[in-house]
């Protein structure tokens, strides 16, 4: 009996082994326990390199630091394999954590920017299964023609092309099938393992990492939470008419599936584009500091990814403007700057030690403005900064007059605001004068009659 019931019980692991390897639907990485044992390992083999690699070495001497780097690249480069392997929540956070120039060692930072440009793409088979399971109709029954590669991945979705039956384009946002499944098993695994972590290095101090994806991921899964983001960002800005927000086509959308109106253009930060289309860099660079000073300091309303490819610009063929495209509304942080600056100078003087995670998205942002003026060479405008000085006044000017009760102190405080807000703008003009043609007539000109009078 026994030897008959172990027969059978391997017949039946054969028989799965057999169906699983030739099955193109299921995958040995999709299963908890193999999840579970790669992550368990890849943690423990880099808990044990730090334990061991550093422990004979005098702490702060040359070879310290030279092996300590060494340690930093062996583990990112662990962290970015099974980031790979796992997909989904693991190379969400592993992108998050490539971002973290500010609190990460370089060899981390490095070694995970990379991820962005290695997210996982669903097959045609994927594709095809969460459209009937989430839209209720096949692919063609909806579209005219879809194109199945995607025009962009990311770690939990990927955007393809399609053309309705009515001939409107447009863009279909579609989530990884197992993303939404593994997700809440992904993060208690990845929250175990940091307090395990935690006990081993006390001063290990990235346990908000859990804390956040645990709050942000399922937002950020919840199609329909995005498009109710981007509709309000372009009700928000709607004065702004240099900012174009996909339109959302709600009858066809679900948690899994977003249809947005297709906008295609230029990365903001690709000059040579700007160049070949006519658009102006220094107009684009100053409309974008405005965009995302209003953002932060007047509606505290931010948005929480923003990195070059998610930002577009188009020049206009019927009125000959520059348009600023915002793509990607998972995941907005409401901000109270507005009311709260004077809460913030103690946080911002102690960056380094606790950085408030609000703090940190007002820093990506702005690596963001930088990185954009620099790669469009309009730093010497400092339109940005500008920008965000005006908003900061605003933003201020408004809270004091809303705490003061005496007409005069508010006509007081309008009256600063008047004043600083011109001086910033005699500073832009001034700035405009001396990297203009006409501004360096004017210096030549004020030199050559200097020479004059000596």
């Amino acid at each position: 009996m026994a030897g008959r019931a172990l027969k059978l019980a391997s017949l039946t692991a054969a028989a799965s082994g057999i169906y699983l390897y030739g099955n193109k639907f299921l995958d040995p990485s999709d299963f908890g326990v193999v999840r579970v044992g790669r992550t368990i390992a890849t943690t423990a083999l880099i808990t044990y390199d730090y334990l061991t690699s550093l422990r004979s070495v005098p702490y702060g001497s040359e070879e310290y630091n030279f092996l300590k780097s060494q340690v930093h690249l062996r583990s990112a480069e662990r962290l970015r394999k099974l980031c790979c392997v796992n997909r989904g929540t693991f190379i969400k956070v592993g992108q998050h954590l490539g971002a973290l120039d500010y609190l990460l060692p370089e060899e981390y930072t490095r070694t995970l920017k990379v991820l962005h440009n290695q997210a996982p793409q669903s097959t045609r088979q994927e594709i095809e299964q969460v459209i009937r399971e989430d839209l209720g109709k096949e692919i063609k029954e909806l579209f005219v023609s879809f194109e199945y590669t995607p025009l962009g991945a990311a770690s939990l979705a990927q955007v393809h092309k399609a053309v309705l039956q009515d001939g409107r384009t447009v863009a279909v946002k579609i989530q990884h099938p197992k993303v939404q499944a593994q997700s809440s098993k992904d993060i208690l695994l990845i929250e175990v393992l940091l307090l395990v972590v935690k006990q081993i290095f006390p001063d290990f101090e990235f346990m908000w990492l859990v804390e956040e994806a645990k709050k942000n991921l399922p937002l950020e899964l919840d199609f329909l939470h995005e498009g109710r983001n981007a509709e309000k960002v372009a009700d928000m800005f709607k004065n702004f008419d240099f900012l174009k927000v996909p339109r959302i086509y709600w009858e066809l959308s679900s948690s899994r599936v977003l249809l947005m109106e297709f906008m295609e253009g230029g990365q903001v930060n690709d000059r040579a584009y700007m160049e070949r289309n006519g658009i102006d860099v220094n107009e684009i660079s100053r409309n974008l500091g405005k965009l995302y000073s209003e953002m932060i300091f007047v509606n505290g309303f931010v948005h929480c990814d923003p990195h070059p490819g998610n930002v577009l610009v188009k020049k206009c063929p019927a009125s000959g403007k520059a348009h600023i495209i915002l793509l990607d509304h998972g995941l907005y942080q409401d901000m109270e700057i507005r009311s709260n600056t004077a809460a913030y100078l103690p946080q911002i003087t102690q960056l380094l030690n606790n950085v408030p995670r609000q703090m940190l998205l007002l820093l990506k942002t702005n690596d963001l403005l930088r990185g954009i003026e620099l790669a469009l060479n309009t730093r010497a405008s400092a339109s940005s900064f500008l920008n965000m000085s005006r908003c900061c006044i605003r933003a201020v000017s408004r809270y004091q007059r809303s705490k003061s009760h005496s007409l005069y102190r508010k006509a007081q405080i309008s009256l600063t605001e008047a004043l600083s807000l011109w001086q910033i703008s005699l500073y832009e003009l001034f700035l405009w004068l001396k990297g203009s043609q006409l501004g360096n007539w004017v210096i030549a000109l004020l030199r050559r009659r200097h020479h004059s009078m000596y």
